[in-house]
């Protein structure tokens, strides 16, 4: 049994409708735009961590970035002719996106993480300097949202691979 001929066996799967398309491209724009908006409301008012705002900011930019990457020409399939892969300079740039996603949300841990439990009160005379916590618990909690999406995913993956590894037939004729 060869991985060729699985991948040749394999069904077509058509394309979403536009409008399907859409309309999750904005859900999937909707948690960026709000660290946008929260980091640049929000720009001077953590001066425990100046880089918390910045951290928003740039995280939500770029998720719009990235998810608004398929709608470019070098992305798109050709409606009546097979599905093509992206050329390289496409995925190149989704390759260094992500990339530079993955080590923003690491420094994005760094400062938020380090800071916990900062001090709230914008008023209060004593030397530990305070953070807003708007800004504070919403990109806590977004950034923990990441790791409860992964932890819930991995082991759906899991059991994904298991399931199509007992499911694909072992004799070479039932391909």
């Amino acid at each position: 049994m060869s991985t060729r001929r699985l991948i040749e066996k394999a069904p077509e799967f058509s394309r979403a409708p536009a409008s399907v398309q859409v309309i999750s491209k904005i859900i999937c724009c909707i948690l960026p735009i709000a660290q946008i908006a929260i980091g640049a409301v929000y720009l001077h008012d953590c001066p425990r961590q100046p880089y918390i705002p910045i951290y928003l900011i740039v995280l939500g930019v770029f998720g719009v970035l990235l998810a608004g990457l398929p709608c470019l020409p070098c992305t798109q399939q050709p409606r009546d002719g097979p599905a093509t892969s992206p050329t390289n300079p496409c995925m190149a740039l989704n390759s260094l996106m992500s990339l530079f996603l993955f080590c923003w949300f690491i420094a994005g841990n760094v400062w938020i993480y380090s800071i916990y439990q900062p001090n709230y009160d914008k008023n209060t005379t004593s030397v530990d300097p305070y953070c807003d916590k708007t800004l504070y618990l919403f990109s806590f909690w977004t950034t923990t949202l990441v790791y409860i999406l992964l932890g819930l995913s991995v082991p759906i993956a899991i059991c994904a691979c298991l399931c199509a590894c007992t499911l694909v037939p072992t004799d070479p004729e039932n391909i």
